[in-house]
């Protein structure tokens, strides 16, 4: 491998504050709205339609807008971080790979990680390239960022039809991480590596 390439969310971060914030904001408890998350995941649906139900009839766009105006939009701390990203990322830079950040998120989140200071080579957000998994133009653009010929890069998450499915499709290698409601709930008989961490991702990608 000459480059690896992360997902975000539940890979790098968990989504546990996330939620708990969202929450708050509408009022319900927090364990209703982790069981609103998952029933929706598990039927294949956006995580947004979580906040639907939770608020039915609610603009989710404007209330992320209202959210921000008080405060109580975008945070990420060192907190939100897996506490296996920083060494995995860190080993694999020093094997000589280039590391490479890339999810759906928006185009704050970006400032967001490079504020962390996290080990890796580039930062980038489906919010500051217009592109969006698992739309195959999002990882033509990983082609183009990062360095190496297709099958010498490859993408690490946790969906395995908006990561590891549309990575292949596009000639890249794909690692599926179990973590997070669909990592854990879902299965990638494709992928290249299955992992129950990135620890043992780069046991598995520095000893190649």
């Amino acid at each position: 491998m000459r480059s690896v390439v992360f997902d975000i969310g539940e890979t790098l971060t968990s989504d546990t504050r996330y939620w708990g914030d969202w929450a708050r904001w509408l009022d319900v408890p927090t364990h209703t709205m982790s069981a609103l998350v998952g029933a929706v995941l598990a039927q294949g649906r956006d995580n947004a339609d979580a906040i639907r139900i939770a608020r039915p009839g609610v603009d989710v766009a404007a209330e992320w807008q209202a959210r921000q105006a008080t405060g109580h939009g975008d945070a990420l701390d060192e907190s939100d971080l897996y506490p296996d990203v920083r060494p995995a990322l860190a080993r694999l830079q020093a094997a000589g790979m280039w590391v490479g950040i890339a999810g759906n998120q928006n185009a704050a989140v970006s400032g967001l990680l490079r504020d962390l200071g996290l080990p890796a080579d580039a930062i980038a957000t489906s919010g500051e390239w217009g592109l969006s998994k698992p739309s195959p133009a999002f990882f033509e653009r990983v082609k183009e960022w990062a360095p190496g010929a297709p099958h010498e890069i490859a993408y690490v998450g946790d969906h395995p039809a908006n990561d590891v499915a549309p990575a292949q499709a596009a000639g890249l290698r794909a690692a599926h991480l179990r973590r997070g409601p669909i990592g854990l709930t879902t299965s990638a008989p494709s992928a290249d590596w299955t992992v129950n961490s990135l620890t043992a991702l780069a046991d598995l990608l520095v000893g190649e």
